[in-house]
Order: C-alpha cells, then sequence, then structure tokens
C-alpha cells in the first residue's frame, strides 16, 4: 500500500504534521476503515501478540462463526496486512510485520513534536502487553 516516505520539504511548519500525497492519505483512509472494525482489530492484535493462528483458533478467541472470521481475515489478507499459510486443509495466519510497521512507522515517523524526540510504533505495541 504505502511505498513513499513523506519529504521533509512537505511538512507544515504550524503543527509539524506533514501534508499527506493522495495516494498516500487513500491509503490511510483505507486501513483505518478496516481497523475500525472491532473483529478486525482484534484479529491484528491476537496475530500480533501470539504470532501465527490457525483460523479455527481466532474463532475460538473472537467466539464467531468460521465464515464470519474468514471474511474479515480476507479484507485483511487483500489490504497487506496479513498473511496465509497453507498446511494441508488448514490455513495459518500472521501478521505482515514488515508492511504493517512500515504503514504504522511511517505514520508515527512523520509526526513532530518539539517535546518528543521520537514516536516509534514498534515501541507502543511491544511495550503495552508488559
Amino acid at each position: 500500500m504505502i511505498a513513499n516516505v513523506i519529504e521533509p520539504e512537505t511538512m507544515d511548519a504550524r503543527n509539524g504534521f506533514p501534508e499527506l500525497p493522495t495516494h498516500l492519505e487513500k491509503d490511510l483512509v483505507q486501513v483505518f476503515k478496516l481497523l475500525s472494525d472491532e473483529t478486525r482489530l482484534r484479529i491484528l492484535l491476537y496475530l500480533m501478540r501470539e504470532g501465527e493462528l490457525h483460523v479455527t483458533a481466532l474463532c475460538e478467541k473472537l467466539g464467531q462463526s468460521q465464515p464470519a472470521v474468514s471474511h474479515h481475515l480476507a479484507l485483511l489478507r487483500v489490504a497487506g496486512l496479513i498473511e496465509a499459510r497453507r498446511d494441508g486443509k488448514h490455513n495459518y495466519y500472521s501478521i505482515c510485520r514488515n508492511h504493517f510497521q512500515q504503514l504504522m512507522g511511517e505514520l508515527f515517523s512523520n509526526i513532530r513534536d518539539p517535546e518528543t524526540e521520537q514516536i516509534r510504533f514498534e515501541d507502543f505495541v511491544l511495550t503495552q502487553g508488559v
């Protein structure tokens, strides 16, 4: 989805937030729409915490049917946020870490606050469960 880094010259001097290219805005809108659904957000959080999970395990954790969970997984997979691995008849899902971290990292790294030296998405994710 997001391939280009925001250049410093696009920064708004008033508030430190970058002027986003149109394609980046559209990508962010799509991702935030996906993440605005509680089930999809919970799927991502489970996968971030536990690594790879079988679809049945996700169904049990979410308390939802396999068709419902599979629908959410398909949307996340098409968006490039998760990936599937097939082992015989079983599907296992995991976060596309590089893509997801790149996406969130770009968003967080381009927010400038004079009192904050650095905001990194990876630090937020890894320290919240402790």
